[in-house]
């Protein structure tokens, strides 16, 4: 199995695409460490695993959080090999309505986070001579979207963090790549009222899973993906090709 030498640390992972995520990297035999704020959900697919699973329910928006959880892993005697910084929230509003809050907030757990976990990461994958890391951004971070300044923002950050850390870290085998889903079947998209409108515009003629997604991650954190780094994988069914 690809993964089965690898420690894998999943943030998000109680969405639907973090939770499609752990799967496939778990099931090529990988051990998986999830970070979510849903501890039932946690406790859940920790029992539907059995092995190989650690579950972590943390709010990575409080003070210290990132710095702490990865202090606790190592604790436990762990490395990461494979950072998918997968956590994301949503303060959708108007940009002459949005208060300090809904901007902080987004911007700190969708962007400062996974920030924060890169740099803890990376000395043990810089000493290792190996490691992959994945943000997952959105197609609205290349395209943009009203209402959504501050999540377009921390998106379209994420992007650029990207392609920055990867020329940093390029030459000590660690590669950091992202990917941008496009519209997915999940929480984040089941409130949309005009779901066949959009599916009306996507070229494949609907939304993706999130094994479409855990595919896309599953490939570029790959040992055999070494040339490929400072990319964006884009998962849209073919929706920014229009």
């Amino acid at each position: 199995m690809i993964f089965s030498s690898y420690d894998i640390l999943i943030t998000g992972a109680t969405g639907g695409i973090g939770r499609a995520v752990a799967e496939e990297f778990w099931r090529q035999g990988a051990v998986v460490h999830l970070v979510g704020r849903r501890s039932e959900i946690l406790q859940e697919i920790a029992q539907e695993f059995g092995q190989r699973c650690h579950i972590y329910p943390v709010d990575l928006m409080q003070p210290g959080a990132p710095q702490n959880l990865l202090k606790q892993i190592q604790t436990n005697g762990s490395n990461i090999h494979i950072l998918v910084n997968n956590s994301g929230i949503t303060r959708d509003q108007l940009s002459l309505r949005m208060k300090e809050a809904a901007w902080s907030d987004v911007l700190n757990l969708n962007l400062k986070v996974p920030f924060e976990l890169c740099q803890g990461v990376l000395p043990f994958m810089l000493r290792n001579k190996f490691g992959r890391i994945i943000n997952i951004s959105s197609i609205v971070g290349v395209m943009g979207n009203a209402g959504q300044t501050n999540y377009v923002a921390s998106k379209a950050g994420l992007i650029g963090l990207t392609k920055a850390l990867a020329l940093e870290v390029a030459k000590k085998a660690v590669t950091v790549n992202a990917v941008a889903p496009g519209f997915i079947e999940t929480d984040m998209t089941s409130h949309l009222a005009d779901k066949e409108q959009w599916a009306s515009k996507i070229p494949v003629g609907y939304f993706g899973s999130p094994l479409d997604v855990a595919y896309g991650v599953a490939f570029l954190a790959d040992p055999k993906s070494r040339y490929i780094t400072g990319q964006t994988l884009h998962i849209n069914g073919g929706l920014l090709a229009v």
